[in-house]
């Protein structure tokens, strides 16, 4: 089982809540690990892992994301609504 990394950076243009705490706008280091899925006949890959950097005071947390949350606040600052996944 091979394993592969993605990196993107993702620029947030307003505060963004995450689990319980509220994060600034800015950017944001975005990860995602993949492994092959070995008992095809071609090549595909499954998602194992995403995660995001984020900054707490002077350190940097990694932080694991569902992707579908991570949607949400994407999409949620894009559209310049709120951020947790709450209804407006």
């Amino acid at each position: 089982m091979s394993k592969r990394t993605s990196e993107r950076i993702v620029t947030l243009h307003r505060p963004f809540v995450l689990g319980e705490d509220t994060y600034p706008p800015g950017e944001y280091l975005v990860q995602t690990d993949e492994v092959t899925i070995d008992q095809l006949s071609f090549p595909a890959w499954r998602r194992v892992a995403t995660m995001i950097h984020v900054r707490n005071g002077g350190t940097t947390q990694v932080l694991t994301v569902a992707p579908q949350e991570l949607e949400l606040i994407l999409s949620a600052d894009v559209e310049g609504g709120p951020s947790d996944g709450s209804s407006r």
